[in-house]
Order: C-alpha cells, then structure tokens, then sequence
C-alpha cells in the first residue's frame, strides 16, 4: 500500500498587501519582530513534535501569506528544529513560497542555503495589465527575472498561473500559456479565476465593475490548458497541477493522498493519526492572539477534534478524487475500515460510473476529466 507520506507545514501569514482575490490568512503588517516570531514558531515545532514522536518527516512545506518575507535565519533555524525533533526523510522535499518582486528575489540564494531545494513562485500571469488586475506587486520582467533566478538556484521549481480572467480571450491565453511552457521546471500549478467570498474581488463582482468568462468559454480555457500542457509532457496530476514524470508536489500529494501533517503557525490546520483516531487539528487564526497563545503556553492551538468514520471517508474522498490517480482502494479500506462499494449507494455510483463522470476498477475509483470539472455536484451526488 502507498505510503502517503508525513508532512510539516510551516504558515507565514504576512504579505506587503493583500491581493484582492485572495481570502487565505494572510495579514500585511508595519513592523514584524522576526525574532519574536522565530522563537513562536519553534515552540510550535516543538509542541507538535511532542503529538507525533516516531514519525518520519518527508516534506516541509513553507506557505502563508508569503514566507520568502521571513529571514533566511528563520527558515535555517526551523528546518534545523525539525531535523532535530523527527527523523527526516533522504529525499526530504523542502518547499517555500514567494513571489517574483527584486527584492525577494534576492534571498533565493540565501535560502537555499538556509535548506529550501523547491520553490514555489506565484507568478500569476504573464502579462502586465493582468498583473495590474490581479494586484501583484511585480510586473512581467520581474516574473521572467525570478524564474531565471529560480532556475540558477533551485532543481526544482513551481510557478503558478492563473486563467480565466475578465475578458481574456482563448488566443491570449493561448499565447501565455505557450510562453510559460517555455519558463517550466518540472511543474506548473493552473488555477480558474474564482470569487471568494470576502475578498476584494467579491466585492468588485458584485457591483458589476467586471465579469467572468462565460461558462462556455471558461469550459474552453480549461480543456485548453489540459491538451497543452499535457502534450508539453505537464499532464495533469491534480485539477490544477500538472507536473513531468517525478515532478509532482510531494508535500501536496500527501494532502491528496489524505496522508499525516502536522501543521504549525497562525490559521494552520492539521489531521494527526493518533492510536485509532484522526484528529483535526487548527491554530488560532490571527497572527496577534496565535503569538499571544504561544508565548503563554506553548503553542497556538485551538481546536483539535476527533473525526468521525463518515468524516473521514468524505474527506478522503473530497481529497482524493482531485487527483488523476483518485483513491486507492487499500488506502480507502485502511482510513475507513470499509471497501468502496460498501460505502455509498450502489445505484448513484453505478450512475456516476455510468454517466462518465467516475471510473471504478480494481485500483480503486477516481473522477473522470469531465467529473473533474465538476467535481462539487459529483461529491454531492455521492452524499445525498
């Protein structure tokens, strides 16, 4: 049975401003005491240390808010913690986020050095009145000189795009996405423009200041995107992730793969097998009250609850069916105790099947290209 693997993710939660359609927790401050919050964030790696003895760590995933703002120190003396505190894989895959302005840019070198060997660019788009649009604060010749930066420093690198965009044409996207073809490592993430709610961008769509792509045409962009990249060798290993052979995210693949992560930091959640039990676990959410809680006892967490069987067979299966593998049937029968078939109504899953929108062999079940784009209502289908 594949071992989905152990993950640590460190979150970072400030950025120099907050991108209108962004709704993670991610906060833009004046001043940070990195070394107040080097210190926090070391109590945290301690604390789930502690939850989780005789685990081998075999991804670290640095993410926010945008951790390429941290200190190069910071991220050494984290990483060093860590291997301190769990044994750590060979291949231990060491991921951090950043984006593509000069003067983070300039830390790469500093990173790697601190321990990162895979970045991850949020680059966005490749053009700069959509860059303007999507508020970056980097133009398209910042992006091209970070992704050579990246290239001279890291064997592994990610940028991420986004499609879809109010009154982006399938030519235009076309174009772009042939150029970043060209700019590729060894993985792309590709994400449809969404409205969250509570974002800057919500509030912009609901005055009508724009309008997304019709259904039609956003339907284009995506078959597009997969046609491209796969024939570029950049299938699609998720619904927005495409990699070449051996390329693929392993720290996201444990999420998929509805494996074990501690998470550690402002907002961070985790799901921690203990004895029989899987736990979801979540720190305090804003930066302020998560020091405040670390600083008194320790760590920042908030919640940590067991989850039921039904909790954990939707998950695994929300989880699971976004990727082109979908979920394993041992994986399946070891999380939840039961076979596949067992699990759901017979006759909606037979429908599924026979609709297209699922397959179901012996290496398990996993959603078609055309589930894949609808994945919500397939979900729903399954747990009416």
């Amino acid at each position: 049975m594949l071992d989905p693997g152990f993950a640590l993710y460190i979150h970072w939660p400030f950025c120099k401003s907050k991108c209108p359609y962004c709704d993670f927790n991610s906060h833009v401050r004046d001043g940070i005491e990195q070394e107040r919050w080097r210190h926090a964030l070391l109590a945290e790696l301690d604390h789930a240390a502690a939850e989780t003895t005789g685990r081998r760590v075999t991804s670290v995933f640095f993410g926010g808010g945008t951790p390429s703002l941290m200190e190069p120190a910071t991220v050494a003396a984290l990483l060093d913690r860590a291997a301190s505190r769990w044994a750590m894989a060979e291949d231990l895959e060491v991921t951090l986020e950043a984006n593509p302005t000069s003067v983070e840019a300039a830390r790469f070198a500093a990173l790697r050095q601190a321990g990162v060997n895979r970045l991850s660019l949020g680059v966005q788009a490749l053009d700069d009145r959509a860059l303007r649009f999507l508020g970056r604060g980097h133009d398209a010749a910042e992006a091209l000189a970070a992704l050579a930066l990246a290239r001279r420093h890291f064997a592994r690198y990610s940028f991420d795009l986004i499609y879809a965009r109010p009154e982006q044409t399938l030519a235009q996207w076309q174009t772009e996405l042939a150029r970043a073809i060209e700019l590729a490592g060894d993985h792309l993430s590709v994400y449809q423009l969404t409205i969250e709610p509570g974002t800057a961008f919500a509030a912009a769509y609901a005055r009508g200041d724009w309008a997304l792509p019709e259904d039609e045409l956003a339907g284009d962009l995506y078959e597009a995107t997969q046609e491209r990249l796969a024939a570029a060798e950049l299938p699609a290993y998720e619904i927005s992730n495409h990699a070449r052979q051996g390329g693929e995210c392993r720290h996201n693949l444990t999420y998929w793969r509805y494996g074990d992560y501690a998470g550690t930091g402002p907002g961070a959640h985790g799901r921690l097998t203990l004895g029989s039990d899987k736990f979801a676990t979540r720190r305090h959410r804003a930066p302020e009250t998560w020091l405040a809680a670390v600083e008194r006892q320790g760590h920042g967490l908030q919640e940590r609850v067991a989850l039921t069987p039904g909790e954990r067979r939707e998950e695994m299966l929300m989880m699971g069916l976004r990727l082109t593998e979908g979920v394993a049937r041992a994986r399946f029968r070891a999380e939840t105790g039961a076979d596949i078939e067992a699990s759901f109504d017979g006759e909606r899953l037979a429908d599924l099947v026979a609709g297209g929108f699922l397959a179901q062999d012996e290496r398990g079940l996993r959603a078609t290209a055309a589930g894949q784009q609808r994945l919500n209502a397939v979900l729903a289908a399954l747990a009416a």
